[in-house]
Order: structure tokens, then sequence, then C-alpha cells
């Protein structure tokens, strides 16, 4: 294999990672996991149901933490419902061996973030959620947490993805992303607490109105509720060019009472004209904290900051289709208006 250059790696170099066992996997990696500049990774046959979230630390492995924290194991071999406001530990089907000059960041999936499912990736002598260290070896974990819509899983679903790095300090700028209030119509939509379980196979066949509630923001203006959960979209259109990466900041608390966007990969080529996303939004997972809090049309609510590719992606963004690309305001694809 050529040498690895500095940035996030693109789709092809990641083929190759898994050629070299970088990654492996049994059963192994589907082609439709591989994304421009990340690789979807899927859940395992298990699931600890946790009384706590926990971190090992840099002296333990998870195994060896289970103890203090497990209450129960399923068996998710034939689907299983994960509640709401449970904390729940499943082992993934891949499996990491990565070089010394390789690190890893994960980061929830879109269709995850806009269900409010809360999906951390964990390792072994981990001190830091979603960071895999370079040149580390072991298993992965999703610690897993609904917090509106309890779901339902079965192995192989995809609720997470990695993204590959050589370097470290690779920003190359940040934008600012401030969020649209500005017309008559539907401006948002904020869940509704105690709907039905939504089943992560059954893509578009769960009806919008039993889980979401559509918001106007009259003269601009909308309040927050604290602990509410909201689907809302940028003001500005969003181009990651397929020579970077970005990567939305979960939360800046100098902007507000609220925490934006859950699922914060953009991969190249999102938003891009040759890719089918002439005037793509970024769709913003809120969820309000405290206090009630007023947002008005035009305010910042987050930040991208961009990252170099370390090759051109074989393939952007959306080329194949999306039900992402060129979006406005839209719901996780698990939902039909």
């Amino acid at each position: 294999m050529e040498p690895i250059t500095a940035g996030i790696q693109p789709a092809q170099n990641i083929n190759d990672f898994i050629k070299a066992d970088y990654i492996m996997s049994a059963p192994e990696i589907a082609p439709e996991q591989i994304q421009p500049a990340s690789l979807d990774v899927r859940l395992g046959t298990i699931a600890y149901r946790l009384r706590a979230s926990f971190l090992p630390g840099a002296e333990r492995s998870i195994s060896t933490c289970l103890d203090d924290v497990i209450m129960h194991k399923i068996d998710l071999t034939n689907g299983a419902v994960l509640e709401t406001n449970c904390v729940y530990l499943i082992p993934l089907m891949e499996k990491l061996n990565l070089p010394d000059d390789l690190s890893a960041r994960a980061n929830p999936k879109s269709s995850t973030g806009r269900l409010d499912v809360f999906t951390r990736i964990i390792c072994d002598y981990g001190s830091a959620f979603d960071h895999i260290p370079s040149g580390y070896t072991g298993p992965l974990y999703a610690e897993i947490s609904p917090r509106t819509f309890s779901v339902f899983v079965r192995p192989g679903d995809r609720l997470a993805q990695i993204r590959f790095r050589k370097g470290e300090g690779l920003e190359t700028r940040q934008q600012m992303v401030t969020i649209d209030l500005g017309g008559d119509d539907i401006m948002g939509w904020r869940a509704r607490r105690h709907s039905n379980v939504v089943d992560l196979q059954k893509i578009g066949m769960h009806a919008a109105l039993d889980y979401w509630e559509p918001l106007r923001a009259p003269l601009g203006k909308l309040i927050l509720d604290p602990e509410e959960f909201y689907i809302l979209a940028s003001k500005e259109a969003i181009i990651i060019p397929p020579n970077e990466a970005a990567e939305m900041a979960p939360i800046a608390t100098e902007i507000g009472e609220f925490r934006a966007h859950y699922a914060g990969f953009f991969d190249p080529g999102f938003g891009v004209d040759v890719a089918g996303g002439s005037g793509s939004r970024a769709v913003l997972e809120v969820r309000g904290r405290d206090v009630p809090f007023l947002l008005q049309d035009g305010q910042a609510v987050a930040k991208l900051v961009f990252e170099p590719m370390a090759a051109r992606p074989d393939q952007l963004y959306g080329a194949q289709g999306s039900h992402y690309q060129a979006q406005g305001l839209r719901l996780s694809k698990y939902f039909k208006i």
C-alpha cells in the first residue's frame, strides 16, 4: 500500500485499509458502508443495558468495566427495542488495527441524529468519546441512549460512522451557520413525546405527524423549551468542496442555551452542483437546555470546521443519490409526510 498522506482519508483509502486489515469485520464490510470520507459501522448481536455511561480510561478495557455498570444483557438476533432514557452498550461488528500514524473519529449518522438517538463510540483504554487514538488495536462499542423515540434495532444497523485521519491540527477554516426562521411556511419540527417505536429498517414508513409537531415562526422568532428536541434548518446553503471535509461543532456554549447538531460529519460533495446538491442546507438537531431560549431568524447557532482531504474521493457525496443531498428542512429518512 502507498504511504498514507496527511488529511482525512477518502473512500478509496478506506478500501485499502480494509484490504490491509487495518479495519476488520465479520461479516465482511459491505460496499454501501463506505462513504466519501467515512465508514459506517454496524451493531453486533448483543446489547448491554447499563445503569450509567462510562469511559474506561487509559488503564482499562471495556470488558473489565462491565461488571460495574451492566444491568442485563439483550439478544439482538431477532431485533429488540432500545427504550428512551436508557443507556445501552453494543459491541460493533468492526474492529480496528490501526498503524501508528492513523487515528479515527466517530459521529452519529445524520439519520441517527435526527431521531434524537444519542450515540457515541468508545474503545478499550479510551479517555474520550468518539476518539480512537493512533495505533489502536481492538474492538469498538456504540453507547446508545434514545432521548425522544424508542427504536427497534437489529444486528447490522448503522447508527454511527468513523472518519480516519493522519495528522493533527489540520483545520483550514471555519464557517458560522445561522438559523432560518424567516418564512411563513413550516420553519421547524418539534418531537412529540410518548410516540410509537421507530423501526430502523422501515425507511419512509412512519407517519411524520405521529412523531413530530410542525412549527411556524411568527415574526422570525421561536422559543426553545428546555429538554425539547427540534429539527431546524440553516439559512445558508452549505458547500463542501471535493478537497475538504467538514464537521459541525456539537455545542458552542457562547452561542446560547441549546445544543445544535448531534450528527456532525459533512462529506466532500455535499451541496456541490455536480453531485446534485445545489442549495443544500444544514439540518440542525437542536435540544433546549436549562432555561427557555428565544431564537431569532439569522442567529448564529453552530460552526462548521473544515479539514483537508488526503486525496479527492473517487465518489462524491450524493453522486449516486442521497436522502439528504439538496435538502431544505428535512426529517430523518424514516418518516413520511
